[in-house]
């Protein structure tokens, strides 16, 4: 035996040719994933921010949670179980190169998802991680919780440690591939049959080919992906028609026929008061705001409204609606979770947004303009809600709907300020149905 002879090639005896079944299932998961995930990550890079891009970053975060429990695991299995032996006659040089590449596999396997784990668990959106959609994953304990200033200290370590390593990604995967297509075609040995049970040496063998195949399709199914978009609230609001605001300049209505054509109707003697009027729990408080160009529908599912109105007292009715601004849904969770946040609503230091009106005007048979103030983020803006309304006996129904200027209150700081992703109009709509208390 010479120096240049493996040095694990002495105590070969008694190791497998191959690695388990377990290993192998795990390693090839583990290089798809990764392979998925470096295609991910250039898109969430490359194309335009909105819904399908927010959703890509979901699925790099599950991915890579899924690598990180892979890789605990594949290390578990790696300490327990012995791996095969290196190729008889492999220099010593690069055996040394192989278990560097190895040992610096498993630094980023791990590395990368817990880099990445540090920056969404000090991000200031404090969005939430559910894997798939469908299983909560915690935020490491502590970072969420600490000051602005150490938060972001952390916040820029992660996301240098996270660029380093997805930079050293791209070596060990040119020297992985590169090492492997070396021993199989020109050392002509039995590394690849360690990973592909029974795979012979030589460009002919079809485990190769496969495997090769695989890898393709695994970056194409990358560029291929398309997120599904959850657009709407799981249970959206009913569609109110939109009531068009009255035109400063309109003409007056012409004077109506004379008064043998039709007696005008008796006014609802119960009505020549301001009436309090219950809130049904059906009645629902909607929005809806353009990303990316694409159209998104939310509610607000904790609301309240204190009314006192008649039609036939409009000088004397008033209206408050308070609204509970960590309660928007728009049918994605971890999207959801980023609305109360300083970045738009701030729920934590204005937890309500009210709307008062105390003056009505009447612009058509059924037809009202509420003149108020909306209070929002601590920005108080005069609004006019336009509305129709409809009283039979004991029950009204009103729907309406105005358009808001986000920026104005402040909804949008940092990158989201800008109206080019996230549009600066946005609709709020309701539709009540109301019983005289």
């Amino acid at each position: 035996m010479t120096a240049e002879t493996s040095i694990e090639t002495a105590s070969a005896a008694g190791r497998p040719k191959s690695y388990t079944t377990v290993a192998i299932v795990i390693h090839w998961l583990i290089a798809a994933a990764i392979l998925f995930q470096i295609i991910l990550g250039w898109r969430m890079g490359d194309e335009p921010k909105g819904p399908a891009t927010y959703a890509i970053f979901q699925l790099h975060k599950s991915i890579g949670i899924t690598i990180l429990l892979l890789s605990l695991a594949r290390l578990a299995w790696r300490l327990t179980h012995k791996p095969p032996p290196h190729p008889v006659g492999q220099p010593r040089w690069e055996t040394i190169a192989s278990k560097i590449v190895h040992v610096a596999f498993y630094v980023i396997m791990i590395g990368l998802p817990v880099t990445g784990w540090i920056i969404v668990s000090t991000s200031k959106l404090g969005l939430p991680t559910i894997l798939y959609g469908a299983i909560p994953w915690p935020h490491i304990p502590g970072l969420p919780e600490l000051a602005a200033g150490p938060k972001h200290a952390w916040h820029q370590a992660g996301e240098v440690g996270h660029g380093l390593l997805v930079k050293t990604t791209y070596l060990l995967l040119a020297l992985h591939l590169g090492a492997v297509a070396k021993h199989q075609i020109l050392d002509r040995d039995e590394v690849l049959n360690h990973m592909a049970p029974g795979a012979k040496p030589g460009w002919r063998e079809p485990r190769a080919w496969l495997a090769a195949a695989g890898l393709i399709a695994v970056v194409a199914a990358g560029y291929l992906y398309k997120p599904v978009v959850k657009h709407a609230a799981p249970k959206p609001a009913e569609a109110p028609a939109e009531v068009a605001a009255p035109a400063p300049s309109a003409a007056p209505a012409a004077p109506t026929a004379p008064a043998e054509a039709a007696a005008p109707a008796e006014p609802d003697s119960a009505l020549k008061d301001p009436v309090a009027w219950t809130v049904a729990k059906s009645s629902t408080l909607g929005f809806s705001a353009t990303w990316a160009g694409d159209a998104i529908e939310g509610q607000f599912k904790r609301w309240t409204a204190d009314i006192l109105f008649s039609p036939e007292a409009l000088d004397r009715s008033k209206l408050t609606v308070s609204i509970d601004m960590s309660s928007a849904a728009t049918g994605d969770d971890q999207r959801d979770a980023s609305l109360p946040s300083d970045d738009f609503f701030a729920a934590a230091t204005h937890p309500k947004a009210t709307f008062t009106a105390s003056k009505f005007r009447k612009t058509g048979e059924g037809k009202f303009v509420a003149e108020g103030t909306l209070e929002l983020r601590g920005v108080k803006k005069p609004v006019s809600l336009p509305f129709s309304l409809k009283i039979d006996g004991d029950t009204a129904t009103a729907r309406g709907v105005t358009t808001l200027d986000r920026t104005v209150f402040g909804v949008g700081q940092g990158e989201w300020a800008s109206t080019d992703q996230i549009g600066g109009k946005v609709k709020v709509s309701f539709a009540i149905t109301a019983k005289k208390k």
